[in-house]
């Protein structure tokens, strides 16, 4: 194993096990990624030692604590490259975000015989609380088709475009095929007719460069346990001016300047969106998550994970009964196929009883599925801590399971 792998490898306690009698090899990182001994220990020693609400309080551990949270908002906008930390609001979770922004935005901005366009890459939390405001403003969802290889179609895509659409929310690369969406232009022709722009980036940030300036969105959604960090903890990023136009997601604490019983005065982005008391440690921790990250560098990551999917394809391929699925040109690190007549949950746990971790069925993409005409699929995932060899293990009980079902 390369010994700049194995040493971040050692940053990670949970892969030093076996399962099944078999050394762990994880694969389902899309799913989630697992949590380096710093980001571990961040959540122990806040717990231990800063633990209190922040904002609000007049003592010290509320004040060190307060520090602490507001340090992660001005990492998180480092690490997207917004105008403020203000423009960052701490949710439970991409879902959550996509959710705020439907249901503020959506309150706001959308009206009968408005139109919201999806792709038929997106997760369910990308659908479902754009079909749930269709439903209640009479509005209209378009999906943007796509080709075999699971690539949308651009020109499709610019024929849907028009003066009544209001927003296009996008996957910025497929949880479920891994494809890379051209969303710079995406963005681009959207902005031409006057709507605005979500970007999910839940699967892109942790394996792409991501600055919201050059982009030009007006909205990024993604998730923390996705980049090393704990889970129940998400990132919604919006353009200033959208935000304060936006009434509030929720209604209780923190988000308040005065309350009254006749009169409410809300409080400043980012706070008006953030009612209650958060994820205090997990936001904490977050920091040092982005921090792992940056140390060793997306450019890094990227060149690492693109070197294990070309090593995954190149040994999978030539099996006999192997069926890659998402064969865009232009993919992160996931890799999605099934053996012939072979139920992947069956392929799933054969891999298990080896020891490597997959995920299996419609990875919360059954529109896509139906598409292209799949119950479901296996998938492999790859981490910047995954190795050649681990892909090796892949490839060999990937053919020792065809090679059963070929008997």
């Amino acid at each position: 194993m390369d010994n700049a792998i194995e040493k971040i490898r050692q940053s990670f306690p949970i892969l030093h096990q076996e399962v099944h009698g078999k050394p762990l090899v994880y694969f389902d990182n899309a799913a989630t990624t697992q949590k380096p001994q710093s980001v571990i220990d961040s959540l122990s020693r806040y717990y231990y030692h800063d633990n209190a609400n922040i904002h609000r309080g007049a003592h010290a551990l509320a004040d060190r604590s307060t520090g602490y949270f507001e340090k992660t908002r001005e990492a998180v906008q480092k690490f997207i490259n917004a105008n403020e930390s203000a423009e960052i609001i701490f949710t439970k979770g991409t879902t959550e975000s996509i959710n705020l922004v439907a249901s503020t935005f959506g309150r706001k901005f959308i009206s009968a015989g408005d139109e919201i366009i999806i792709s038929t890459l997106e997760h369910h939390s990308n659908i479902v609380p754009w079909q749930m405001l269709c439903e209640e403003k009479g509005a209209v969802l378009k999906i943007i088709p796509i080709n075999e290889a699971g690539e949308i179609l651009f020109e499709e895509y610019e024929k849907l475009l028009s003066p009544k659409t209001k927003l296009v929310s996008i996957v910025h690369a497929s949880n479920a095929l891994g494809t890379i969406n051209p969303v710079e232009r995406i963005i681009e022709a959207a902005h031409s007719v006057g709507a605005k722009v979500l970007l999910d980036g839940a699967q892109s940030t942790n394996h792409l460069e991501i600055d919201v300036k050059t982009l030009d969105c007006d909205f990024l959604a993604f998730s923390a346990h996705k980049l090393y960090g704990p889970t129940g903890l998400g990132i919604l990023y919006g353009k200033r001016e959208l935000f304060e136009e936006m009434p509030p997601y929720q209604g209780g604490g923190e988000m308040i300047k005065e309350v009254s019983f006749e009169k409410t005065t809300y409080n400043e982005i980012p706070f008006k969106f953030e009612a209650g008391t958060p994820n205090i440690g997990d936001v904490i921790a977050f920091k040092y998550a982005l921090d792992f990250i940056q140390q060793l560098g997306k450019k890094y990551i990227k060149s690492h994970e693109d070197e294990l999917l070309a090593y995954a394809n190149q040994l999978l391929e030539p099996i006999k009964g192997f069926i890659p699925v998402g064969t865009a040109s232009n993919k992160v690190s996931v890799l999605s196929f099934n053996i012939k007549e072979m139920h992947p949950f069956d392929v799933g746990m054969m891999l298990d009883a080896k020891g490597i971790a997959v995920r299996t069925g419609h990875h919360c993409t059954q529109p896509l599925m139906k598409r292209l005409g799949l119950e479901g699929t296996v998938r492999a995932s790859f981490a910047v801590y995954n190795s050649k060899l681990e892909i090796e293990k892949l490839a060999e009980a990937v053919a020792q399971i065809a090679r059963i079902k070929n008997k």
